[in-house]
């Protein structure tokens, strides 16, 4: 994140602290779409496998089962088979599912999201600035803003004077611009967790993609084992019918 040093001297008021003006430079949320475009595509493929699972090809293979133990092997494939693709849209759904990343995210998610926030220790100046040295010190920093910034409005609203009133409202412009400041860090840092967070879901859908793709496998080839089977073989019997008997008159001699 690029940035550059603030305008005015050291000192002044409480919370009125020279900090690093943020430049212009990408955002993080410009690769969501990308991200959720790979989703898309996934779903569209697992879909596309739930469609041939469903079609009339295995309802007429169907027809060849033979027996109640190839009936149950038919039907194990088949629900193995959509186990794998439910399995697949369903982590790959979570990508394209809405959510909100705030402070309390990060929180909760430390373990999930470990990796950045190791890198951003490492580095705070390159994501802060100068104005903080950690996660929790730009936290920190912002609430002590924003506390700063109630002292001064309540000390402004109760002034008894115009020029105590005016030299407070000064005061608080500038605490409420470093308080914009802080904000644009905060907002960086939330922007690349909730980008990391869905790169995290990606990475996890492709391995139950893969997972679902072992099921679908393993359940067409149960399928077309039970559908293979020709059923019993049935012999003809030829049966001859009795031979009647001599006449008498053939049988006796002259």
């Amino acid at each position: 994140m690029a940035t550059a040093p603030a305008d005015g001297g050291s000192g002044g008021p409480a919370g009125d602290v020279p900090l690093a003006v943020t430049v212009s430079s990408p955002s993080p949320l410009d690769a969501v779409d990308d991200l959720r475009s790979a989703a898309r595509w996934t779903l569209a493929a697992a879909g596309a496998v739930g469609a041939a699972l469903i079609s009339g090809g295995p309802l007429i293979a169907a027809g060849q089962v033979h027996g109640t133990g190839h009936a149950l092997l038919a039907g194990g494939g088949l629900v193995a088979a959509l186990a794998g693709v439910s399995a697949a849209i369903w982590s790959t759904s979570l990508v394209l599912a809405p959510r909100l990343t705030t402070r309390a995210t990060l929180a909760k998610k430390k373990d999930e999201l470990a990796d950045l926030l190791e890198q951003v220790e490492q580095e705070p100046a390159e994501f802060f600035g100068a104005a903080a040295t950690s996660v929790d010190g730009l936290f920190a920093r912002q609430d002590a803003n924003r506390a700063i910034a109630v002292n001064v409005a309540r000390a402004a609203a109760a002034a008894t004077t115009p020029a105590r009133r005016e030299a407070l409202a000064a005061h608080l412009r500038r605490v409420e611009a470093n308080g914009a400041r802080i904000g644009s860090y905060v907002q960086y840092l939330l922007a690349l967790a909730h980008v990391w967070q869905l790169q995290n879901d990606l990475r996890r859908s492709r391995r139950w993609t893969l997972l679902g793709g072992i099921l679908v496998v393993a359940g067409a080839v149960l399928f077309f084992i039970a559908t293979s089977n020709p059923g019993p073989a049935y012999v003809p019997v030829v049966t001859t019918s009795p031979s009647a008997p001599a006449s008498p008159s053939a049988s006796a001699r002259p």
